[in-house]
């Protein structure tokens, strides 16, 4: 993926488009709140599925409500790499953060069923926190039993065969860099469940959403790569971090 083409925006630009990303910023809150209860009945039939049946239903949904909102917004979605997936497998995805932008996009347009790590505290949201907690292991990071416990259902939804997608970032990164240092969750969990590390990349979501801009969507396509699987056999979890940290670093700088 290559911005060759692209000029570069000036001040003055930035400065005449900014009150229309805010305008922007308002219809897609509304678009999102409006098309979420649309959408709504159909997540509530996950509390009445078994897993994974529940979170295959739940990733299906997630797709078509994603897809209708994406396009809506300005924002369509290309993803590559899904060739890397091998039938039968199930893997430990660690992505990128730099938006919230990201949440959206992650679990819904994976190859396949999966659960995410999520803050518990979104989990008291009104409606999307049903949404949200159908699709998520939740943490209270603040809780050393609360970790425990999440790390226990992580290696139980890897055992029933879907896939645990984390952000190893742990939180957004403002920096300008292409990766922040990665946390040891994630690795301790693939070398535990002797899952391979399927490392994905997602490209341009912090120009829709900067972690710097309150109430503000600039929309421009994303793309989501998949690279090949890390294994986790005979290598410590803190090797297979700096492994899988420098293969993503290096291909986000050559596609970026």
């Amino acid at each position: 993926m290559s911005n060759n083409n692209i000029e570069p925006v000036t001040d003055h630009e930035n400065k005449f488009m900014e009150p229309v990303y805010r305008l922007l910023a308002f219809y897609g809150l509304l678009l999102f709140v409006c098309t979420m209860f649309v959408f709504f009945p159909f997540y509530m039939i996950c509390f009445l599925l078994k897993e994974p049946v529940a979170s295959k239903w739940h990733r299906q949904v997630s797709r078509v409500w994603m897809t209708i909102y994406l396009n809506l917004i300005g924002c369509p979605l290309k993803v590559k790499g899904k060739e890397h997936y091998a039938k039968g497998a199930n893997y430990v995805v660690v992505c990128n953060h730099s938006s919230l932008m990201d949440v959206p996009v992650t679990t819904p347009f994976m190859p396949q069923a999966n659960k995410t790590i999520g803050k518990k505290s979104f989990a008291y949201s009104p409606f999307f926190g049903l949404i949200y907690m159908a699709g998520s292991i939740l943490i209270d990071r603040k809780s050393e039993k609360s970790r425990k416990e999440s790390f226990r259902k992580m290696n139980w939804a890897l055992r029933i065969g879907l896939d645990m997608v984390i952000y190893p970032e742990g939180t957004r990164n403002r920096t300008n860099d292409p990766l922040k240092n990665f946390y040891d969750g994630a690795f301790k969990l693939a070398v535990n469940a002797r899952k391979p590390v399927m490392p994905a990349l997602l490209f341009n979501t912090k120009k829709i959403l900067p972690p710097d801009k309150g109430f503000y969507l600039h929309p421009h396509k994303i793309e989501m790569h998949f690279l090949p699987p890390v294994s986790s056999e005979n290598i410590s979890s803190k090797e297979l971090k700096e492994k899988v940290f420098r293969i993503m670093w290096d291909y986000y700088e050559a596609n970026y």
